[in-house]
């Protein structure tokens, strides 16, 4: 017998308020927990992103109502430059339920999600040193379209990391222009 999962999108709707501020806390605790390598934001930032952009925060639960894992993104850019897309704010599944398809599953909710809203490609970033990671999202279909460096802001007077962009096209980016790779890096206040 497999192990039936349950995908589906935050929301507050139908939901008594008491009810809701206990998914919150429950579900935000969760988060911040899940692993060391995806960001963790306070709870205000959460709440912004279920404000504006609700459909794409999703998560992954057990049908006992386990919380296994989330994907949260948003939808940004300019449609007259060809710069509408989803992005991948973080991604993030339990370490008992690795290897299950789990994430593989939130990302391509949320590319559906994008293609939906008429996004030319997804993207997301992701710390060079997670080659676990970027292999994955490389087997996803995403390829790197730049390295941004200094991204990730390191701690214990370590050096600051440098992230790789990576992005799919979908199928409004019928040429595919929105991946093709950049020659240099740049840095963290050159990305719009």
């Amino acid at each position: 017998m497999g192990l039936r999962l349950y995908f589906k999108t935050v929301n507050t709707i139908d939901v008594p308020i008491a009810s809701t501020i206990y998914i919150y806390l429950t579900v935000f605790s969760f988060f911040s927990n899940m692993d060391q390598l995806t960001e963790t934001y306070g709870i205000p930032f959460y709440l912004q992103y279920l404000a504006h952009w609700p459909e794409y925060f999703l998560v992954a639960e057990s049908p006992t109502g386990e919380l296994m894992g989330y994907i949260m993104g948003k939808a940004e850019g300019a449609v007259s430059r060809e710069e509408w897309h989803g992005h991948v704010t973080a991604l993030s599944v339990a370490p008992e339920y690795r290897r299950l398809g789990i994430a593989a599953k939130l990302m391509e909710l949320l590319e559906e999600i994008s293609e939906s809203k008429g996004a030319f490609f997804v993207d997301l970033f992701v710390r060079v040193s997670n080659q676990v990671a970027v292999n994955m999202y490389k087997r996803l279909g995403y390829s790197v379209y730049r390295t941004v460096l200094e991204y990730y802001s390191a701690s214990n007077g370590e050096p600051d990391e440098d992230a790789y962009d990576m992005r799919k096209a979908l199928s409004k980016d019928v040429h595919k222009k929105s991946i093709i790779p950049l020659p240099h890096p740049v840095r963290p206040e050159d990305i719009e």
